[in-house]
């Protein structure tokens, strides 16, 4: 067992002889005489020094030794390293940081005082000066350059004790640079010629100032003369080209007024004389006065009102454009087809349109700019011309409207100006054929229905009949509430109506007064609720004027949308919660107008959505018992199909209806139902029992509940049979590419040839067998086409992949330290990385230890404050209790001599 720390110490102690056998006084004695005690002295503290460090092993380090002995140049030296005393010297410093940054802190600003021994009293003033000089020396020293050969105060260069200047007679440079002068040395001089030139102008300056004075010796001018003197000649230079160019400026001025008087005597003709000076009237501006002088007052009143008048009819100004060729107009349109066509399919999707892009991109008119709160945007129109395709018109957003239902400012306004290629004309033609035939001759005179800027209407002529009876007046005023609406439209024949609505629109024009945009904004939702209105009456309108009403509101829906969309939730709201499964026809003229006013493609809408759901919730949840319910369910299923026509999303509910349908209304009972839709029989008996003759159509008054006769009733029912066959047609055409089409449209081939056999066809007429025998050959062409292009499900449709190995790659020299990636930029991740890692933990090391020593003097401070508080405290006490000892010592002697008074 190796020896105690205590024995290895009082052995080295004694080996080293700093402890042993007591010396007798002899000993020390004559020790003491020859100066070994001294000597002793000296070396016991070395000795105690090693042996400290030889005990305390972990306060000295030593530098690794070299990597290869063999290659290193130099015999390597361990340097010893002391980490305890280099740690003590950190704190001390961070110490007297922290000490520094206390004293410092909530102090802003503050003068250094950096003189020398100003605050140390043990310094004499000589001591003091002397500091100062020396430092200022110093300095001076520092800022000169020791191989600066014009300093003055140095020496001359000397060799074996013999000056090397050249400023001897005796002595002259033996090699000259005559010959190495450049071609152009006149025109640059040297610098040491032009050194010579100044001084010698200088010298010359000096003898002609002064005419009998005495030679003064030449002094070197310093740097800061020379600068002053180089910035005055550059401002007298600079000064004296600018009176040059002033003086030059003068002369041509004067030229230049007298270059008419040149050109008149060239050409021979005479000047006139000028005119007399206008007479200055107080109040009156110079160029009216100057205008009025020579001038007869009449006259001049007259040719202002002129000019005035032709300011007011001044057209507003307009950007032009230039002609653009036939190539570019096609590009233009192509282009903007396709880009509404792209905002149609993200809407169509989902996603988010941006405000700027949902703006149309060639609205022009003057209500564009309050139009930004557009944000539901417009849908297809009603079908009552050719269709969109037969029109070449792919964007749902383009809704055929005659051009006296136009609204200023609105897309269809842009796009017949881009088609009738008069852009710049269209605002004043189009104002001017909205108002014509609606105005009489008196009014037209009037300013206040004056079009364009400001000008004259042409001259119209009133149509020879004036409504149905001829006596329609020409001005209403505008209604803003249904109530007001039946107000001015009572006595008024339904027919003419549309007049009514266009000519309040004429009146009302936005243009006309900045109140009438909310004025027709209100009419808008006006003429919503009154369409609703008119379809639930008993008089039962022509659907045609349903028509051109809600045409109308598209019109007015492009510069109002949030209130005409507001007025139409409402009226789905309205019947969703009260009567979702009887609607009435005023419920399906709404739903009709929204299809033909709104987006119904979107994958939401605020307005189209709410619609489809409530159809949907009506074909699913409702059990028709009539055929009134049955001519709703149809009509909704043409609506859902029309609404689908462009995002063909696929409504259940739609199919379901027609199918049983066709179950209910077929001449024979099928004796199994194809597919799972839900199969309703009615309480009585609806299917055809007879043939009719004449060929009737569906109309949209079918679908009120009212008593028929039995030839009405079987005329409805193979209406409603053709119909639900059409409406079939349409959905496979607008289903044809979904992968469940087999599901979906089995089902109603089953039916069709159910309806195709011999106990069906003899009761229903040669056309519906017709339409039949066609749509049983396309839903058979399409099930077929769906069948070849459905593919069941392949795990893998490619070649198997070979199970990827990884075989370890070896090295000969391997480095467990080094990094072996093959990815250049992993590998720099990795350094970079590490690098932080490192950092981060060297500046929480840090941190950590300032926030040792911060505590550490915290506590140091709070401690001496203690202390300080304790020691004042028991100075306090003491001397109170010495006032009182004093104090009683007092009373005591003051009572004793009492006593002794009294006695």
């Amino acid at each position: 067992m190796p020896p105690s720390q205590l024995k290895r110490l009082k052995a080295s102690l004694r080996e080293q002889g700093i402890t042993g056998p007591q010396q007798s006084k002899k000993q020390k004695k004559q020790n003491a005489q020859n100066g070994v005690n001294k000597e002793k002295k000296v070396g016991r503290n070395v000795t105690l020094n090693g042996i400290r460090e030889q005990f305390n092993p972990f306060d000295f380090t030593s530098s690794k030794k070299p990597k290869f002995e063999v290659t290193t140049e130099h015999s390597h030296k361990p340097a010893i390293r002391r980490p305890g005393l280099q740690k003590s010297r950190d704190e001390e410093l961070r110490r007297q940081a922290y000490i520094e940054e206390q004293q410092t802190r909530r102090k802003v600003g503050g003068i250094l005082d950096k003189r020398f021994g100003e605050n140390d009293p043990s310094m004499a003033p000589e001591e003091k000066m002397l500091e100062r000089f020396t430092r200022e020396k110093q300095v001076r020293h520092k800022n000169s350059s020791a191989f600066d050969l014009e300093d003055d105060e140095g020496g001359e260069l000397t060799h074996m004790g013999q000056s090397l200047s050249l400023d001897g007679p005796a002595l002259k440079d033996d090699f000259e640079e005559d010959d190495l002068e450049l071609s152009d040395a006149e025109d640059h001089p040297s610098d040491e010629e032009r050194q010579l030139k100044r001084r010698r102008s200088d010298i010359e300056g000096e003898e002609g100032e002064e005419d009998d004075g005495e030679e003064r010796p030449e002094r070197k001018k310093s740097k800061q003369e020379v600068m002053k003197e180089l910035i005055a000649k550059s401002k007298l230079h600079k000064y004296e080209r600018q009176a040059a160019k002033d003086d030059d400026e003068d002369v041509r001025e004067e030229l230049d007024k007298e270059m008419s008087s040149i050109h008149d005597l060239l050409r021979g003709i005479g000047r006139k004389p000028a005119p007399a000076p206008a007479v200055v009237v107080p109040g009156m501006n110079a160029d009216r006065a100057a205008l009025l002088s020579g001038t007869d007052k009449i006259k001049f009143d007259k040719e202002y009102d002129l000019r005035l008048r032709q300011l007011a009819q001044d057209a507003r100004a307009k950007p032009t454009e230039k002609s653009k060729t036939e190539e570019e107009v096609i590009e233009e349109r192509a282009r903007k087809l396709q880009q509404l066509e792209a905002k149609r399919l993200r809407r169509m999707q989902g996603e988010d349109v941006s405000d700027d892009e949902e703006k149309p991109a060639g609205n022009d008119g003057p209500d564009d700019e309050e139009d930004e709160d557009d944000e539901f945007g417009f849908g297809a129109g009603i079908k009552v011309k050719p269709s969109m395709a037969d029109l070449g018109v792919e964007d749902e957003d383009d809704f055929l409207i005659d051009d006296d239902l136009v609204a200023s400012g609105s897309e269809q306004d842009d796009s017949d100006e881009d088609s009738d290629d008069q852009i710049e004309e269209v605002a004043e033609e189009e104002d001017d054929g909205f108002i014509t035939g609606l105005l009489t001759e008196e009014e037209a005179k009037r300013p206040e229905f004056l079009t364009g800027a400001n000008g004259p209407v042409q001259e119209i002529e009133l149509p020879t009949q004036n409504g149905v009876n001829g006596d329609l007046a020409f001005k209403f005023t505008c209604p803003e509430s249904h109530e007001q609406l039946l107000e001015v439209t009572k006595g008024i024949d339904i027919l003419d109506l549309p007049t009514v609505i266009q000519r309040i629109r004429a009146l009302f024009h936005p243009k006309l007064k900045s109140e009438n945009k909310s004025k027709l904004g209100n009419l808008a939702v006006a003429l919503v609720d009154h369409i609703s209105y008119l379809a639930n009456q008993d008089e039962r309108p022509p659907f045609a004027v349903l028509e051109t009403i809600i045409r109308h509101i598209h019109s007015l829906a492009k510069m109002f949308p949030v209130e005409t969309a507001n007025s139409f939730r409402h009226h789905l709201e309205d019947w969703n919660t009260s009567r979702a499964l009887s609607p009435t026809p005023g419920d399906l003229v709404i739903l009709t107008a929204v299809g033909s006013i709104f987006p119904t493609s979107d994958h939401f809408h605020q307005v189209a959505t709410p619609a489809i759901l409530g159809m949907a919730r009506y074909l699913g949840l409702k059990i028709p018992q009539n055929l009134a319910d049955y001519a709703t369910g149809a009509y909704l299923c043409s609506l859902c199909l029309q609404y689908q026509e462009l995002s063909k999303r696929y409504v259940p509910e739609v199919m379901n209806f027609i199918e049983n349908t066709l179950c209910v209304l077929a001449p024979a009972k099928i004796s199994k139902l194809p597919g799972s839709f839900p199969y309703h029989e009615p309480k009585s008996s609806l299917r055809i029992e007879t043939v009719t003759d004449s060929e009737r159509k569906l109309r949209f008054y079918d679908c009120v509940p009212v008593d028929r006769s039995e030839a009405d009733e079987e005329a409805l029912k193979a209406a409603l049979i053709d119909v639900n066959l059409s409406l079939v047609d349409s959905a496979a055409t607008t289903w044809t590419g979904k992968s469940a089409f087999t599901e979906v449209f089995e089902p109603a081939l089953k039916i069709s040839h159910h309806l195709a056999s011999k106990k069906c066809c003899s009761k229903l007429s040669s056309n519906t067998q017709k339409t039949l025998t066609t749509l049983a050959q396309k839903l058979t062409l399409l099930l077929n086409q769906a069948r070849l292009a459905r593919r069941p499900l392949e795990l893998h449709h490619h070649k198997p992949f070979a199970i990827k190995t990884s075989i370890p790659k070896f090295e000969d020299n391997f480095n467990p330290e080094r990094h072996y990636d093959p990815d250049r930029e992993r590998t720099e991740l990795a350094k970079l990385k590490k690098e932080h890692k490192r950092e981060r933990k060297g500046a929480i090391r840090e941190l950590r230890k300032d926030s040792r020593i911060l505590a550490s003097s915290s506590l140091k401070e709070k401690k001496e404050r203690d202390l300080a508080y304790e020691k004042k405290q028991k100075r306090l006490l003491a001397e109170i209790q010495g006032e009182e000892g004093h104090e009683k010592k007092e009373y005591e002697r003051e009572k004793a001599w009492r006593k002794k008074s009294k006695k």
